[in-house]
């Protein structure tokens, strides 16, 4: 009911004020002016700089520097220590391979550092494709992490130093300048992870004399390039204009319908009224005729 009352409030005043139209157009024209212009003017200057980072990826491979065996509980302990390079430290990742049955992979920082069993594995959550993994919501921050085999014989475990993915690879910044933009993107990577000092254990079952194969690779970030964001300026400017003449059209065609309609049904109208007119006279006319006769 209030839909069909305001297109009845919308058809009378459309018909009785036919100024209205040219004022819908009027308005029309010039938001789609400034709303295009405001586009255009944010696309030829964003203010929005583009950096990049570069990887210095480090691989160690070695035997460990001590093996224990418990007696009382019947495990063996492999152990390997290593200094990483805590400038702009980014990942430190482990994988094991030659691992016995129910073998534990275990990754100890003092510092403490980020990882989850998912973290740097292609992975949805819950099954839902449109829930991706997010290392910066479901990674947990531990001195310890670790990973039991369960099928196969090997393990892999990654840690991040920090989730804030602006550390890595590439991100963006906003500053006036390109100085400003350079000094912001330096601070956002640079960063020192201490003490940088990890432990790397595996622990299996039984007295056991060989020794894994452990690969451990750290990942350091430096300051690569940035350059002002950039897009072609005339192509986003047509779909920004085509974007704002389709929503004005959405609104605008049924108020236009609903005018067009009205000064039809009115023109009709008059004609009726003219034609009724012209038969009165007509009627008149024959009237005052046969009264002179």
């Amino acid at each position: 009911m209030k839909k069909i009352q305001v297109g009845i409030i919308m058809k009378k005043a459309l018909a009785q004020n036919p100024n209205l139209l040219r004022t819908l157009l009027g308005l029309s024209f010039t938001l789609i002016f400034l709303l295009a212009y405001a586009v255009y003017g944010a696309t030829i200057s964003p203010s929005y700089y583009l950096y990049q980072t570069n990887s210095i990826v480090d691989t160690i491979d070695g035997d460990a520097n001590q093996s224990y065996y418990n007696e009382e509980i019947n495990q063996t302990t492999w152990t390997w220590h290593i200094a990483a390079d805590p400038y702009n430290l980014t990942w430190v990742n482990v994988s094991a391979e030659g691992l016995s049955s129910s073998a534990t992979l275990r990754i100890l920082n003092s510092a403490g550092v980020y990882s989850h069993p998912s973290l740097g594995i292609k992975v949805h959550l819950s099954g839902n494709p449109s829930e991706e993994f997010v290392c910066s919501i479901e990674c947990s921050k531990n001195t310890v992490h670790e990973k039991q085999l369960e099928e196969g014989d090997s393990l892999f475990i990654a840690t991040l130093t920090d989730p804030n993915p602006a550390r890595r690879s590439n991100g963006t910044v906003h500053a006036s300048s390109l100085e400003e933009a350079e000094s912001k993107a330096r601070e956002l990577i640079t960063n020192t992870h201490l003490p940088s000092i990890y432990t790397i254990e595996v622990i299996e079952f039984g007295n056991r004399t060989t020794q894994p194969s452990i690969s451990i690779e750290t990942v350091n970030e430096e300051f690569g390039s940035i350059a002002l964001f950039q897009i072609d300026a005339a192509t986003e400017f047509l779909w920004a204009l085509a974007a704002v003449i389709g929503c004005f059209a959405m609104v605008l065609v049924p108020s236009f319908t609903v005018y067009f309609a009205a000064r039809s049904k009115e023109k009709k109208n008059e004609e009726k009224v003219r034609l009724s007119q012209e038969m009165v006279n007509v009627s008149v006319s024959s009237s005052e005729q046969e009264q002179e006769e």
